[in-house]
């Protein structure tokens, strides 16, 4: 089988035009990661910086035999911390449930629990099954209009620009994290993520699953009064 191999340009007009593809190529590539900043820029701090909120949003990362993996018990920890400083009343676990042996909300409210949120505060959307999904869920199922979001930094501003663009004011928690394999797959992911996100902020597409309104948030808030 013959392959062709593709034919570089012979003119100095065929060079500049392929470089000046390369380079728009390379623009439009680097465009929603470049929106993801600009439109997040002030919306970025730690737990101590966080504003008081009603809800804190933490957002799944997996599980590790049925717990929650590292990365998302540092999440937990610091919405059990924004908790316990009064900065948030109610927390809302979002993650995926799509199958019956794999939970992750019910092992992040288990988890939550044992570091001293009560179960009574913690409200759980089981198909949080990507980030635009859990964004649109907060707002449209569980009536969340402003929100601390709590995720590691390579995907706060992510999670942040989504839930804004979702009708949901954010303010986004970057939790750190040991700069591992992990960290480095989430950071070279993000980069394709965030062009998934752009087209999910300017087509607004409905979440695999939205449901029915839940009352969940509303009637964990009325406890806290």
């Amino acid at each position: 089988m013959n392959i062709r191999r593709p034919r570089l340009p012979r003119t100095r007009a065929g060079w500049r035009r392929l470089v000046q593809g390369v380079m728009a190529g390379c623009v439009l590539g680097l465009a929603p990661a470049t929106w993801l900043y600009v439109s997040t820029a002030d919306r970025l701090g730690t737990t101590a910086d966080a504003p008081r909120t009603e809800v804190a949003v933490v957002f799944g990362a997996g599980l590790w035999d049925g717990e929650p993996s590292p990365y998302l018990a540092h999440r937990l920890d610091a919405a059990a911390e924004l908790y316990r400083e009064g900065r948030v009343e109610v927390v809302l676990v979002t993650g995926d449930n799509s199958r019956e042996d794999y939970d992750e909300p019910d092992a992040m409210r288990t988890y939550l629990t044992k570091h001293g949120v009560p179960d009574a505060r913690i409200v759980s959307d089981y198909a949080g099954f990507d980030t635009w999904d859990s964004c649109v869920r907060a707002k449209k199922i569980f009536g969340v209009d402003r929100a601390v979001l709590i995720s590691q930094d390579f995907h706060i501003r992510r999670a942040v620009a989504l839930c804004r663009e979702a009708g949901v004011e954010s303010y986004g928690v970057g939790v750190a994290a040991v700069h591992d394999a992990t960290w480095y797959y989430g950071g070279a992911r993000e980069i394709f993520a965030a062009g998934k996100a752009a087209l999910d902020a300017v087509f607004e597409p409905d979440p695999r699953f939205l449901g029915p309104k839940e009352p969940g948030v509303a009637r964990a808030l009325a406890t806290a009064e």
